[in-house]
């Protein structure tokens, strides 16, 4: 029952796609904004830019590949008496942001 229990927490964690609250409200916020949430929620933040222009006059055409990775951390923690016990610890959180900042 143990072994089920770790092999689900993993496939929690390490298979996890969550789509970022920003990528809902992109349309509605400037590209600095977006970038921003994004970064404060976690993620590592990948941009890809069309144009030259300043990323002030970027619009945000997409938010793709939200991704959680992890991995198991055995729990060393108050009540820990061995070091079976593993929790899901998040160790990288991906996404990468479209931006089309051409001069219009």
């Amino acid at each position: 029952m143990r072994t089920f229990r770790v092999l689900a927490a993993a496939a929690g964690v390490c298979g996890l796609v969550a789509a970022p609250a920003a990528a809902a409200s992109a349309e509605q916020q400037s590209a600095t904004e977006v970038i921003n949430k994004l970064r404060s929620e976690g993620y590592n933040v990948t941009i890809d830019k069309i144009g030259t222009g300043p990323i002030e006059n970027c619009v945000v055409l997409s938010v793709r590949n939200p991704q959680t990775y992890g991995q198991l951390m055995p729990y060393v923690g108050p009540g820990a008496r061995d070091e079976r016990f593993l929790i899901p610890v998040i160790t990288s959180q991906p996404v990468s942001v479209s931006l089309d900042c051409s001069r219009r």
